[in-house]
């Protein structure tokens, strides 16, 4: 049953009120004001709780420090900030140089610091390509590469203004100097590698000397030629080059394939000529000892020494003739033997070659022998090597 309903004995209201029956719900607004005070009192403001005096005035105590703290926080958060592995960074207080960082999570202090970084890693390059004067006069286009890191990040950001840029003056002013004192075979070819060489090395110095942070990790020489307007006559000299250079190499491999021949004949034939020179006077001395013993032989025996002298001389002329004398004493007959057709067969068994005397077409004739001097007898009779009559048989 409600508790307004009639018939109750005992008044019900839920705003407590007694037993009247002129009992009224609660005022909003002076609910309202209750937490108002409440709140007020919890932060330590002067309400005029329900004194009649006026609540609210200034600034709450609270308040205040939660702002505080919100803006200690929020200055601490913003000073974090992260250095990768490959860069370094300098921090600046009051626009000078602080400290160095190293790569990971650092805090710097906001508006009064201030961090930069800079990337020591990477590997940086540019490529510069400029005509210039050689040493004997001829103009060159050199198109040299650069590579390059950050060595120092502090004299990189501080010490100079635009490295950068002074690396490509300082680039320019090494390779004009070392073009300059080189000839333009030098630059195209002979002394490539070299001035590659002297121009990485007057560029760091420079570097160096200008504290720019910066060091050279490779000059790579990548072109060097004659400029477009005299290439042609240029390519027409190099070709000619080319060709002394080529002719000149293969007078060299003829050389080198003649000369150890011409020496290799030369020691064969001075061999021979030795062998031979030995080999006559052997016989020479030989010869002087034969003749030394005939004359000893022919002083104990002169008739006996000179027959036998005349036969092994006659037996030496004539053994290799295919010639056949018959001496008859005293006689004047013509005798024909054929023995060179009797000697054929067996000749021809042997293998013997067939032109050996022109033995085919032999003839025969009858000489009178003369006297053991040689002299002849005139006429038709034939020199004579005895004093009988022979036949001749050829």
């Amino acid at each position: 049953m409600a508790w307004n309903e009639p018939g109750g004995n005992k008044p019900r209201d839920p705003w407590g009120g007694g037993g009247g029956g002129d009992q009224r719900p609660p005022d909003l607004d002076e609910a309202l004001k209750n937490l108002k005070d409440r709140i007020n009192d919890l932060f330590g403001g002067k309400g005029g709780g329900g004194g009649g005096g006026k609540r609210g005035a200034g600034v709450p105590k609270g308040l205040l420090i939660i702002v505080a703290l919100v803006l200690v926080v929020g200055y601490v958060m913003m000073g974090f900030y992260q250095v990768d592995q490959r860069e370094q960074g300098v921090v600046l207080r009051f626009g000078k140089f602080n400290r160095m960082v190293e790569p990971g999570l650092n805090w710097r202090a906001p508006v009064i610091e201030q961090a930069m970084k800079v990337d020591v890693g990477q590997n940086r390059s540019y490529e510069l390509s400029e005509e210039m004067l050689t040493r004997d006069t001829n103009i060159v286009s050199v198109t040299l590469g650069v590579q390059y890191k950050v060595l120092d990040p502090q004299a990189f950001l501080l010490r100079v203004a635009a490295p950068e840029a002074i690396l490509e003056h300082a680039t320019s002013s090494a390779l004009r100097h070392v073009v300059g004192s080189s000839t333009m075979d030098d630059v195209l070819r002979d002394q490539r590698e070299d001035i590659r060489l002297e121009v990485r090395k007057r560029l760091q110095e420079y570097l160096d000397r200008y504290n720019t942070g910066l060091v050279i990790n490779q000059v790579v020489l990548d072109r060097t030629a004659a400029p477009d307007a005299v290439r042609d006559a240029f390519d027409d000299v190099a070709k000619a080059r080319e060709d002394e250079d080529r002719f000149k190499k293969e007078a060299e491999a003829y050389y080198n394939a003649i000369i150890p021949q011409a020496r290799g004949k030369a020691a064969r034939i001075t061999e021979e000529a030795k062998a031979y020179k030995a080999k006559v006077v052997a016989e020479a001395q030989g010869n002087a000892a034969r003749f030394e013993d005939l004359v000893t032989e022919y002083e104990k025996a002169p008739s006996i020494t000179r027959h036998r002298l005349y036969l092994d001389t006659i037996t030496e002329v004539l053994g290799a003739s295919s010639k056949v004398l018959v001496d008859v004493k005293n006689g004047n007959n013509l005798m024909y033997l054929p023995l060179d057709q009797l000697m054929k067969p067996r000749e021809t068994a042997k293998g013997v070659e067939s032109g050996s005397g022109g033995s085919s077409s032999s003839t025969s004739r009858t000489t009178n022998a003369g006297a053991d001097d040689g002299g002849s007898s005139g006429g038709q009779t034939p020199r004579s090597l005895y004093n009988t009559n022979r036949t001749e048989i050829r």
